[in-house]
This record gives C-alpha cells, structure tokens and sequence, in this order.
C-alpha cells in the first residue's frame, strides 16, 4: 500500500478516534438529541460536520444533525457555496440570514477588531435558532489549540486560569455547548481538509483585523512545537488541576492547613 495512503488512513482514524473520545468522555449526546452543527464555511466546522456524520452511520444512538450557517452579509460572502456543499450531502440543513455586519462596522471605529461583538451577536442569534428550533446540542468547531490559546489569553490578559470547556450550559441555562473536536490537534484538521478538498470561505471577508494577541499565541505555541510534547502536556494540564497548589481559596480550604494560633493580619505585618 502507499505510503501516502497508509497516512490518510491514520489521519482519518485519529480524528475519528479523538473525536467519539471527547463525546463518550463528556457524555457530549444521547438517543434522540437534535444536534445543530455550527457551519462558518472554515476547515474545523467542515470537519466536525464530516467526522459527525462519520461517527453517526455506526453509533449505537439515534441522533439528529442540522447543519445551521449564520449568512451574516459580509461583503463578498459566496452565499451559494454552502447551500450547494449541503445539498450534496442530502442533509438538513438552514441558512440564516442577519446582516450583522452592518451593525458591527456602525458601532466599531474603523481599524479595531470586530471579532469580539461580531462573535456575540452571532451567538444569540443561533442560541434564539436552536430555541425555536428544539436544538438540544450545539456543536462547535473548537480544536485543541483553540483550548489551548484561550487559556493563556485569559492568564495573560483576564488574569484567570480559564479556557473552553468540551461541554457546558450557556449563562441561562437553555442551550447545551459541546466541542467533539476538543481533542484534535489543529494540524490533523488542516491536513484532513485538504484531503477532503472542502470549499473552505476565508474568514477575513469582513475587513477587520486578525485578532493580534491569539496570532502571537499561536506563533508560540508553533514554536513550542519543536520541544516533542510540550503542547500535548499543557492540554492535558488542563485535565489535571491540582486546586491545592494554586492559590484560589474558593477551590481548597487553606485555612485549614493555617497556624492554630493567632492569625496574621495585613496590619499586624510591620513593614517599618
């Protein structure tokens, strides 16, 4: 066989592998879940879609994919490569239109990021879909270095040791979130749509500019590539905090290792 082809073939079973992975450990769906497949026209929600789609023609569950794209009127959008891509998989899906982009570029002076208030208002309008709709999953696109990036966003600028979670419970408790795609490595992703040939829609059809700081992580985190494992090891620190040897004394009770005595106050510390 191929050199080549053997490879293909690998790729395949580990996107495959990781991504039933993420669902069985996160318990990501059940028999009977309607599951709406967040479709951007970007390599990563092609490749859940696919992979899904994968996985659904063996689970030992009965689920539903509707695949949903939010047409935001970016100019320049190629509104019919969706819609043709979906029709040929003969899978339901819909095409929401909401000109968002006029909205964001009236409220954003010219030259700052759009991404943050273009990701929010993307966010309720598909929230308010799978409502009506009775969508009891929304799947995302997320990969292991968009996990990655995210914590080191939120240390380097939020201060806090947060990342996305494979799965949670929007703020009002109405929409389930998962990302089955969490434990892909984002260059088996890359290389899996060039294989698959997807027509991929660039993501900079609305002008705005790249977000800066996650490029600068990135091109860390590429760097990082060259020490075997590093990357690998910070993902899996996510799944192994350890509350007691950090500081936050929300997650471990430090007063209980304290000194029985009387304890020490800010003002009973001289500092003359």
């Amino acid at each position: 066989m191929h050199a080549s082809s053997v490879n293909q073939k690998k790729l395949v079973k580990r996107l495959r592998k990781n991504t039933g992975q993420a669902i069985a450990d996160f318990q990501m769906i059940a028999d009977k879940d309607r599951v709406m497949v967040c479709m951007s026209g970007g390599k990563d929600s092609y490749t859940l879609l696919d992979i899904l789609l994968q996985l659904r023609a063996t689970a030992p569950i009965d689920f539903e994919i509707i695949a949903v794209n939010l047409d935001q009127k970016q100019p320049g959008y190629p509104e019919h490569v969706l819609p043709e891509y979906l029709e040929s998989l003969g899978l339901p899906y819909d095409i929401i239109e909401q000109d968002t982009y006029s909205i964001v570029t009236d409220l954003i002076p010219e030259g700052k990021t759009m991404c943050s208030l273009c990701s929010r208002l993307r966010r309720g309008i598909l929230y308010k879909y799978a409502l009506k709709h009775g969508i009891t999953k929304i799947a995302l696109g997320h990969h292991r270095e968009d996990i990655i990036e995210t914590l080191f966003l939120n240390m380097f600028n939020q201060g806090s040791i947060k990342a996305m979670p494979p799965i949670l419970k929007s703020d009002d408790g109405n929409h389930i979130v998962i990302r089955p795609l969490a434990y892909c490595a984002e260059k088996d992703i890359e290389k899996y749509a060039r294989l698959k040939n997807f027509p991929i829609i660039p993501c900079n059809l609305c002008g705005s500019q790249e977000n800066l700081q996650r490029k600068q992580i990135k091109e860390m985190l590429t760097d990082w590539e060259k020490h075997p494992g590093r990357v690998e090891n910070i993902f899996r620190s996510i799944f192994h905090v350890v509350p007691s040897h950090l500081a936050d004394q929300t997650l471990f009770d430090f007063q209980q290792i304290s000194y029985s005595g009387d304890n020490w106050t800010p003002d009973s510390i001289r500092t003359d």
